[in-house]
């Protein structure tokens, strides 16, 4: 019998269960990982976790199906397991997971869902905090990200009258291929962190709506996978991480060609992943400290999901290297990450298709431009040295990072991009609502197109022109731009460690009523100068009684949060908003109405009485 037909029962595989000898069963397949523990990008501790049982539910959501069979080497992969006779690993079910859970219960209906933001604050309240961590990380002191967004805000429009905009028409070409809007769907890893389904949510919601998807490198679905749930001629692109192992990468390249991907975007923006401390710290978080100490001169793999999974990344990719891609595809060759005009000139004399202005979602170099802001120097320079205009079939500019409105779309093509990638807020979208989610936030975008292409008197894509937009501070970091106020309220900065343990106690307030009060007590104590969403601030004080609950007061400065100790209403409430943000200033919640003469003000206000 060969080992792969040999089939074993789930006590053979419990005893190895130790760094000595360590076996885990994935997707009903036994695998002998010993030899791996210590290659393992994630360390070692989270296999062990796993020694002698089925890790199917920890794998999937962060790796591919195929992953484990192409990193291990055939002996290794012992055969099959009688899942009857394998011990259920017992899930523990935290208060958090069912504050979460409740959180999710309660969402609004995806109707009340109006812009891409909305996706992103409903995702920070429903998702657990290693995949809203992942998604929503970025660099450093996370200034890029912001300024990824805050960019198009420096960006006004000159709207034209007297057009005949009956009809609007909001369809294009990117790379010769059509799609239904001047967007993309971009790359962005790990899906499975946010719905089972993972990328293929976004490759259903582009077939229905006729736009291009991105498929990542580093997907939790297989690249095959994904490709075979694309429908009858729908077009894709391929986002690619250079391999240090050259030949790992023309074999992937080679084999995505024969699938008919349309369009190879190499990423030359990560040498190496960046400090992404919100992620890091969730990685942290998960490992002893005798495990860190036991690798304690390499970060990598205490460092988050993102430095876990890309160790192989070549450092060494430069402009050399071009000349052999050209080599081993025929697909059109686009860099992915170049943030100067400088390079973009360097790419355009080496032969490739185009470029895409991106900073990697502000999730590399803090501090490096937006792609908006470097898509008019591009513009420019590329004008003046080789005389180029754009939209340019033959050398094409992509932006992405920052992107929340069909404007910040049409801002681009203003300014001479193709078009435009569009990544977390799909990721937001089906983290919240699942497929319906990416269908309804692409519904939204083309909603939009075709209100503001009215509005700006284009009736076409081509009718976007540069005499449309004034860009003229767009390079000036300081000037003052209008305050959004919906992304300040959806932006979560870094947590310190103080505000996490302030954020466990919160949860005890959920679960465990006798020590409400108490939990009560302690964070207003701590945390004086920080008002949380389930407090009402009041200017003056209130006296209320009910039989049920004795008022709860605490003075901060001159002003008096009042809060209800109230019973079923109060604990649903702050279920529902117990992870929100101190900048939502007013939120109160009783099971009976309480006078108050002052303002009052709620995230979400059909779900309180106020």
């Amino acid at each position: 019998m060969s080992a792969q037909a040999k089939v074993y029962s789930g006590k053979e595989v419990a005893q190895h269960n130790t760094r000595e000898s360590c076996w885990i069963i994935v997707h009903g397949k036994v695998y002998d990982v010993t030899e791996f523990l210590d290659d393992h990008p994630g360390g070692s501790k989270i296999i062990l976790k796993y020694a002698g049982k089925d890790a199917t539910a920890e794998y999937d959501p962060i790796h591919p199906p195929d992953a484990i069979t192409k990193n291990l080497p055939p002996e290794k992969q012992l055969g099959g397991v009688d899942l009857d006779t394998v011990e259920k690993v017992v899930i523990k079910i935290t208060d958090e997971e069912k504050a979460r859970q409740e959180r999710v219960n309660q969402r609004p209906p995806l109707s009340e869902i109006l812009n891409l933001h909305d996706f992103e604050a409903i995702a920070r309240q429903v998702m657990n905090e290693k995949a809203w961590a992942y998604y929503s990380s970025a660099a450093d002191d996370e200034i890029t990200v912001r300024e990824n967004h805050a960019a198009y805000h420096r960006i006004w429009f000159r709207p034209r009258i007297l057009r005949n905009v009956t009809k609007v028409d909001w369809s294009t070409k990117i790379l010769g291929h059509s799609s239904s809007m001047p967007l993309y769907i971009t790359a962005t890893a790990l899906g499975k962190l946010g719905h089972p389904d993972g990328e293929l949510n976004l490759t259903r919601a582009a077939a229905k709506h006729s736009v291009i998807q991105m498929i990542p490198t580093l997907a939790s679905c297989a690249f095959d996978e994904i490709v075979d749930a694309a429908q009858p001629g729908q077009v894709q692109f391929l986002q690619l991480y250079v391999n240090k192992e050259r030949k790992i990468t023309q074999q992937f390249v080679e084999h995505a060609e024969k699938r008919g991907i349309k369009g190879l975007f190499i990423t030359v923006d990560a040498p190496q992943l960046g400090r992404r401390e919100k992620d890091m710290r969730q990685k942290f978080e998960a490992e002893e400290p005798d495990e860190m100490n036991r690798n304690n001169e390499k970060a990598d793999r205490s460092q988050g999901a993102a430095r876990a999974i890309s160790s192989f990344i070549d450092p060494g990719l430069c402009w050399d290297d071009l000349k052999w891609f050209k080599s081993i595809t025929t697909m059109p060759l686009i860099l992915k990450g170049v943030q100067c005009w400088e390079d973009a000139l360097e790419a355009y004399d080496h032969g490739m298709a185009g470029v895409v202005l991106s900073n990697h979602g502000g999730r590399q170099l803090d501090f490096a431009r937006s792609g908006i802001e470097v898509l008019v120097e591009v513009v420019e320079k590329l004008g003046e040295k080789r005389g180029l205009k754009f939209p340019n079939e033959k050398f094409q500019l992509f932006v992405d990072g920052g992107v929340r409105r069909a404007t910040d779309v049409i801002k681009a093509v203003a300014l001479g991009a193709t078009a435009v990638g569009v990544g977390r807020p799909f990721l937001y979208a089906f983290s919240s609502y699942g497929p319906e989610g990416v269908d309804k936030a692409l519904q939204i975008l083309q909603d939009e197109f075709e209100m503001n292409m009215r509005l700006l008197g284009a009736p076409t894509i081509k009718d976007i022109t540069r005499e449309m937009v004034d860009a003229s501070c767009i390079h000036t970091h300081l000037v003052a731009v209008p305050d959004d106020r919906l992304f300040h309220q959806n932006y979560e900065s870094i947590e310190g460690a103080r505000l996490k343990e302030i954020k466990a106690k919160m949860q005890v307030i959920l679960h465990d009523r006798p020590s409400r009060d108490k939990a009560i007590s302690q964070i207003a104590e701590t945390n004086r100068n920080n008002s949380y969403v389930f407090f009402l601030w009041l200017k003056r004080s209130v006296t209320h009684q009910t039989p049920s609950a004795q008022p709860l007061s605490f003075v901060f400065k001159n002003e008096q949060i009042f809060c209800c100790n109230c019973t079923k209403a109060f604990d649903a409430a702050l279920a529902k908003v117990s992870l929100g943000k101190g900048s939502a200033e007013y939120i109160f919640c009783a099971d009976t109405p309480i006078p108050v003469t002052c303002a009052s003000k709620c995230i979400y206000p059909h779900h309180f009485s106020l």
